[in-house]
């Protein structure tokens, strides 16, 4: 079959497979909008299920996770002639398909403007991205459980692994928190970081679900693992649990509301908690068992603050020296 310049308007993507820069047209008549950033939604199976999608014109658009959707090039437009792009998931009738002629007075294609100076949202990882966090090695249970039994004897792991071994529930804040907890003392304890991955991965691959609090355990467990796999050299790796700890940061579709919360994000790490004054009051009382309480958790906001790559008044080197720092500190 031939196809006409119109019929080579558009052409249909799945909107789980869409990148920023492809081209999408919006419902209705128009020209095709750059995308400049995409979000996933996720159901309470963790299933994708919305498709979030801001475009370089300041739109935003939601599709469902599997429908196709019309794409085409820079420039395309859909004009009376050739039929207006199918609605997402839908298809064009056969009344309305291109005749295969453009009229002579047909209006000329409109220029979409390349990507704004601001840098686009930030999109969850990539299905190949994700594969480089390895699948556990059997139920969350057991994987708890080999985890406590390469250490015996151990109070702390002990007790945690305990009461999670029993069942564990992604829908508890406590359980999280346990087995965030968990994670932290097998790598700053027990400076074991190939459990801790292991333990902490139950928590990294569970989807934001819009509760905060359940995500501080989840965004615990991510700059955490990050950070092991910064010491171990698996770069990659550690940039994806940096990914996912960042991703919730571009849920927001309405571009004012997204610069708002950008901003107060951005104060928040440029302005830390460092728990100064707490560690300083602790060393002149003497108290070694509050200061080291102070400083593991000055050492998880030096963690949160190096997974999304240093602020405006700290610097990443300046993050790494402090890291090492502050775990020499602990451990000792």
């Amino acid at each position: 079959m031939t196809h006409s310049p119109a019929d080579q308007q558009y052409r249909e993507k799945q909107a789980g497979a869409l990148q920023t820069g492809d081209y999408l047209f919006p419902p209705g008549n128009g020209p095709a909008e750059q995308i400049t950033g995409i979000a996933l939604e996720y159901d309470d199976f963790g299933v994708p299920a919305l498709v979030l999608v801001t475009t370089a014109h300041g739109g935003s658009i939601r599709i469902a996770f599997s429908s196709a959707v019309p794409v085409g090039e820079p420039g395309s437009v859909v004009n009376e002639s050739a039929g207006e792009a199918p609605d997402a998931g839908g298809e064009a009738s056969g009344d309305d398909a291109p005749s295969g002629e453009l009229p002579a007075a047909a209006a000329p294609a409109v220029v979409v403007p390349p990507l704004p100076a601001a840098p686009p949202s930030l999109n969850a990882p990539t299905a190949a991205q994700l594969a480089l966090i390895p699948a556990p090695s059997g139920t969350p249970e057991s994987v708890i459980a080999a985890a406590a039994e390469a250490h015996p004897g151990r109070n702390g792991v002990a007790v945690l692994s305990e009461r999670l071994v029993k069942g564990v529930n992604t829908k508890s804040g406590s359980c999280l928190r346990d087995i965030s907890d968990l994670a932290h003392d097998l790598f700053i304890q027990l400076r074991d970081p190939d459990n801790a991955l292991a333990v902490a991965d139950l928590l990294n691959v569970l989807p934001f679900d819009g509760n905060r609090d359940r995500w501080a355990s989840v965004e615990r467990a991510l700059a955490l693992s990050s950070f092991i796999c910064r010491e171990l050299g698996q770069e990659e790796r550690a940039a994806v649990y940096a990914q996912l700890l960042q991703a919730p940061d571009s849920l927001e579709t309405d571009p004012f509301r997204a610069r708002i919360a950008a901003r107060v994000r951005q104060r928040a790490l440029n302005e830390p908690n460092l728990y100064d004054k707490e560690i300083f009051r602790s060393i002149d009382n003497g108290n070694h068992d509050a200061e080291r309480e102070w400083r593991l958790l000055r050492f998880e906001s030096l963690l949160f603050l190096r997974a999304h790559g240093g602020s405006e008044t700290l610097r990443i080197s300046e993050l790494d020296h402090r890291l090492a720092n502050e775990l020499e500190a602990v451990r000792a």
